[in-house]
């Protein structure tokens, strides 16, 4: 506490002489936000009896007023603009942000804009419980920053919610005599919520949604009604609501979205701004369980070489700017895959109906026609609307049994397409061999796959096997990807770019080290991409194959849109954007309607700063939907694998060491890349140091390592619910 706050006393009531300290400090800096939120919402000078009456409700003295204003007064946070008036200060350290709190209570807010004229901040402000007040995680709020730590991370302290971010919670409910009290799922609400009974009553541990009443709501006590009965929270249905419910994920369309889509005409009649394709000898390759067929592919041999056409859905010729289905396709900027379920970003008759490229039927699409030599050189491209006709829907195990394994029944079943295929691998072969000599980094780290039975439950959980039939489509829509990209630097177009920088020189520098310590070669010179793709190279197949993957994959900046074409660092591409999944990603629906104005011609101001803006704020809202995405994906996984494990405690497992800190050990099991962890507290065999340098631990005494990469055998020791966590302790413990 600074020497002028001990200035003024805060007058306590006889029954209070005995209240602690740090309730008095919170009484004071309670009122002092109190005061700044009523000049914040007057827009004007406010008279220090206006103020007073403001807060003559929340039992407040005048002495105790004029004292916490002019203490106000002495930081310079308020000022007095007559007598005995007074406004916020315009250089004030007040800023208004979203506040996002952590499961132990403390938070911080982010996207911060100053309230006037303060200084911008260079990191997210630190928000002590205590300082949070009723606040909840998701609210827009108004906060001062109180000081600045040596490392440049501001305290501060929420003074008044602008606007509530979210009214419901999803929790558990367990039954009381005055109804019962719901706990949220999400940790990062850390309070319980009173409710009434409801009819039916749910069971005790049911999962619920909550809409809270934030006008009885306090710091202490939180009131709240039922508006919905999942039920049983073991049911994957119910684990996907609540993972919904967490990341505030829109998963219903409106009523007019659904009626415009509903009322789109299913014909596909030629017309002059499209090129006829329908004879072209177009084929889909996707995963068995694919419903969206949104990218067909065709390769003919030419006397220079080969020419590939891609056809992409014309999501564009369906979904107008500005309207219903636009509008919820922005907000939710991606589609988001669950193990057999999804949140589809566009309505079903669009994604698997009018713009699915299902075989034998007639779609409309936006075609690349891309012209290569023999060795994967691009020689030259044309981009058109047009109309194409599916000639066969393969899986990528069936093209892999065709081109890989030449198993003969297969091939005789699909004879009419053998050489079209052929070509097709050619071409993949040319085109990922010169990306790779070019520098592509090509990260090998596995997947693990979720499959479900017919009525929900989990029956396995394995690895993605890939084969070159996924990478003839990747090398493909790859190069569609950058023709257009390039397309639109070459002719000054404004569009969203997918972009990954380089990574930070002190990343680099840490890495570097450890690879040097593990024994690889590395190239002196530039840290280009061709540098990094060298030693994953370099690794390939060995030992340290895992713990070099992972630890550059942590080294890399994460990829983003941006109307700022940087080049892609991980592809080694200068130019590239998303084109090819406009079902199923917002950005490439945007790319679409950019072309399209390009190839007939629609002029397009390079100049048009505002238009530089927009895309902008599209870029960053659309990057920040897909981490949401990305992350609730993941969410669910852990879920599904958390309770998949409860059924082998006790089994023992091959797995490889992921982490280490100073608590625990991650691992990773070898056949299904669940993840788990080790606690230190778990290994009786030695007190276990954390040396972060090198990624390990080292025993005391008996100096035995775990490092990260090294394979370690464990059993299942428990798995815990709440927090969705999988419990291993060493096997020899057993």
């Amino acid at each position: 506490m600074s020497k002028k706050r001990r200035k003024y006393r805060f007058s306590r009531h006889p029954a209070e002489q005995k209240t602690d300290k740090r309730d008095v400090a919170k009484a004071r800096n309670r009122l002092e936000n109190d005061i700044l939120a009523c000049l914040h919402m007057s827009k004007r000078p406010v008279a220090i009896e206006k103020i007073s009456s403001f807060l003559s409700g929340k039992d407040k003295t005048s002495d105790d007023i004029h004292a916490a204003a002019n203490f106000l007064l002495s930081q310079k946070l308020i000022r007095k603009t007559g007598k005995n008036q007074f406004t916020l200060n315009k250089t004030a350290p007040l800023y208004k942000g979203l506040l996002e709190l952590n499961p132990k209570g403390f938070g911080f807010v982010t996207d911060t804009v100053p309230l006037l004229s303060a200084v911008h901040l260079s990191k997210d402000p630190y928000i002590a419980p205590a300082m949070i007040g009723s606040a909840h995680h998701g609210d827009m709020v108004l906060i001062r920053v109180n000081k600045v730590r040596n490392d440049g991370r501001p305290e501060s302290a929420v003074i008044t919610i602008i606007s509530h971010g979210r009214d419901t919670v999803a929790g558990f409910f367990y039954p009381e005599s005055h109804g019962g009290t719901v706990y949220p799922e999400d940790p990062r609400f850390p309070f319980s919520i009173t409710v009434k009974a409801t009819t039916p009553e749910p069971h005790s541990g049911d999962a619920v949604i909550v809409r809270l009443d934030r006008d009885l709501n306090s710091p202490d006590k939180n009131y709240g009604e039922i508006t919905e009965l999942l039920g049983n929270p073991n049911n994957i249905d119910v684990q996907m609501r609540l993972v919904i419910e967490k990341f505030s994920l829109p998963y219903t369309f409106s009523s007019t979205a659904l009626q415009e889509a509903n009322e789109l005409p299913e014909s596909f009649i030629p017309s002059a701004d499209r090129l006829d394709l329908r004879e072209i000898d177009h084929i889909t390759i996707d995963g068995e369980t694919a419903k969206d067929f949104d990218d067909a592919i065709c390769v003919k041999k030419t006397r220079n070489g080969f020419q590939l056409y891609v056809s992409i859905a014309d999501v564009s010729y369906f979904v107008q700017p500005g309207s219903p289905l636009d509008k919820e396709a922005y907000s939710r900027g991606t589609s988001i895959y669950f193990p057999g379920r999804v949140i589809p970003m566009l309505p079903e008759r669009l994604s698997n109906n009018l713009c699915s490229l299902v075989p034998d039927e007639d779609r409309f699409t936006v075609t690349a026609i891309l012209n290569f030599d023999r060795s994967g050189q691009l020689l030259g491209k044309k981009f058109t609307r047009s109309i194409i006709r599916s000639h066969h829907r393969f899986t990528y195990t069936t093209v892999s049994q065709i081109l890989i394994d030449q198993n003969p029944t297969i091939r005789r079943l699909h004879k009419p397409f053998l050489t079209h295929l052929k070509w097709a691998h050619e071409l993949a072969t040319a085109l990922y061999d010169r990306r790779r000599k070019r520098g592509s980094i090509g990260f090998t780290i596995p997947e693990s796959k979720i499959t479900l039975t017919d009525t929900g439950e989990i029956s396995t959980i394995g690895t993605i096997k890939r084969n070159f039939a996924h990478q003839i489509i990747e090398e493909f829509m790859l190069a569609a990807n950058e023709a257009v990209a390039e397309f639109f630097s070459r002719n000054h177009r404004k569009g969203l770019y997918r972009v990954h920088e380089q990574p930070d020189t002190e990343k680099i520098a840490e890495f570097s080290a450890f690879a040097g310590i593990q024994g690889l070669h590395l190239a002196k010179g530039e840290k280009s991409p061709e540098w990094f793709a060298g030693i994953v190279e370099q690794c390939r197949g060995t030992k340290t194959e895992y713990i070099i993957n992972n630890l550059l994959l942590r080294t890399m900046k994460q990829a983003h849109y941006s109307p700022r074409n940087v080049g892609h660092f991980g592809l080694a591409s200068s130019h590239y954007t998303h084109f090819t999944s406009p079902i199923r990603r917002y950005p490439d629906l945007s790319v679409h309607r950019e072309l399209i104005l390009a190839i007939t011609k629609k002029p397009n101001d390079p100049r048009n700063k505002k238009t530089d803006l927009n895309l902008q704020k599209k870029g960053a809202f659309l990057s920040a939907r897909e981490r949401t995405g990305i992350r609730a994906e993941r969410e669910m996984d852990t879920r599904l694998k958390v309770r998949y494990m409860k059924r082998h405690i006790g089994e023992n497992f091959e797995a490889i060491v992921s982490g280490v800190n100073d608590f625990a050990i991650f691992i990773e099991l070898k056949d299904s890349r669940i993840s788990g962890s080790i606690s230190l507290k778990d290994l009786n065999d030695d007190y276990y140091l954390h040396d972060k340098k090198h990624y390990r631990l080292i025993g005391e005494i008996s100096g035995k390592i775990y490092q990260i990469g090294d394979p370690i055998q464990v059993t299942l020791f428990d798995v815990d619910y709440s927090n969705n966590r999988i419990h291993f302790i060493p096997y020899q413990e057993i």
